[in-house]
């Protein structure tokens, strides 16, 4: 899978006019060379890839980035790259403009001061929309580790315990059934919180006639999982099953428009048309999903801002919606879906419909 990563990523340097470029990000290093260290720099060029590193990774470097030369750092990084630059014969080189510090870029371009440097920003991120199969397996098992633990923590949720011993609890048991991790930091939102998209798990106890919303997701192998499930202590009010139910619709209608040549923006106006035929517009404010994969929120954009991107096979996507009443509560609902030639695949399998606990 290296090589043809590589290959891609090289075809990109003849259509830029570029000689080498100069990876940084650590998702990016990972993706392209299958290092997972803390520390190195990857220099590519058309026939040639380094990776620089230090002392304490030159071991592990070797055995995971294969298809590299691995090159101990010297005094600096920075030295280690201004003598591959001359000894390659780079005169034109990509950097991730959206990532190096304006100290680092300006050390850089000093070490290798014979260089026209030019921001690539975007590029290998463009390449990692489209996952490959090896990348495909990981994600599912991903959410597979997710839905596992969601479905072993259901008997806990009931009144007087915490959301942080929710989101304790559910964490552990990813991490009992595989997870290297987390994807990012556990939302557990309830009652009156749970208007918070972003509600991470406080120290409030759970009431009787709470709604719970639950978003959260695996790393596994270096792959992100996300999923969102709202659920119900004790029994709903006709409000609560109303704003459940516009979500939930809203929220099949997205996972049915899922398909190959939708824009994201497309994809978004149809959980957000639906949303604001039923009156609660105003109180979707955020867009309705994302890509995910080795960051939990990348390309392709699923928004009425910058959802530009036509999804094409292999690309994988949230799909999100929620209305959230200040005051009162809020509910999401969301799965990870995989773009296939006719359609979408659901990573996430978890009961959608209401869960009255």
């Amino acid at each position: 899978m290296t090589q043809m990563r590589l290959e891609r990523l090289r075809a990109e340097l003849d259509a830029r006019e570029l000689d080498a470029v100069l990876i940084a990000k650590p998702e990016n290093r990972a993706y392209l060379s299958g290092f997972t260290g803390s520390a190195g720099l990857l220099l590519i060029s058309r026939d040639r890839a380094a990776l620089i590193t230090d002392f304490r990774y030159i071991e592990q470097a070797t055995a995971q980035a294969p298809a590299f030369d691995v090159v101990k750092m010297e005094s600096t990084n920075q030295a280690a790259l201004a003598r591959l630059v001359d000894e390659w014969g780079v005169s034109r080189l990509g950097f991730e403009g959206d990532f190096l510090t304006v100290d680092d870029h300006r050390n850089y371009q000093q070490a290798a001061a014979g260089c026209q440097w030019t921001s690539i920003t975007g590029l290998v991120e463009g390449l990692r929309m489209i996952k490959d199969e090896t990348e495909i397996e990981l994600m599912r098992k991903a959410a597979a580790i997710a839905d596992d633990a969601f479905a072993q923590i259901l008997p806990l949720i009931k009144p007087g315990v915490l959301e942080r011993d929710l989101a304790t609890e559910l964490e552990y048991r990813m991490k009992k059934l595989g997870a290297e991790g987390v994807a990012f930091e556990t939302i557990v939102a309830s009652g009156v919180r749970s208007s918070l998209p972003h509600g991470v798990a406080s120290d409030k106890p759970l009431e009787q006639g709470d709604l719970v919303t639950f978003d959260f997701g695996a790393l596994y192998q270096g792959y992100c999982s996300d999923m969102t499930r709202t659920v119900m202590v004790g029994e709903p009010t006709d409000k609560q099953r109303e704003i459940y139910g516009i979500v939930l619709e809203a929220q099949k209608r997205g996972v049915a428009a899922c398909r190959p040549g939708i824009t994201g923006k497309e994809l978004d106006a149809v959980c957000r048309s639906y949303i604001a035929e039923k009156g609660y517009g105003e109180y979707f404010g955020h867009g309705t999903g994302h890509g995910v994969g080795r960051f939990i929120h990348e390309g392709p954009r699923v928004s009425q801002r910058g959802g530009d991107v036509v999804l094409q096979p292999g690309m994988v996507v949230t799909v999100e919606p929620g209305i959230y009443l200040p005051g009162w509560g809020g509910v999401r609902i969301e799965d990870m879906l995989l773009i296939t030639e006719s359609g979408a695949e659901s990573f996430t399998h978890s009961p959608k419909e209401l869960l009255i606990l």
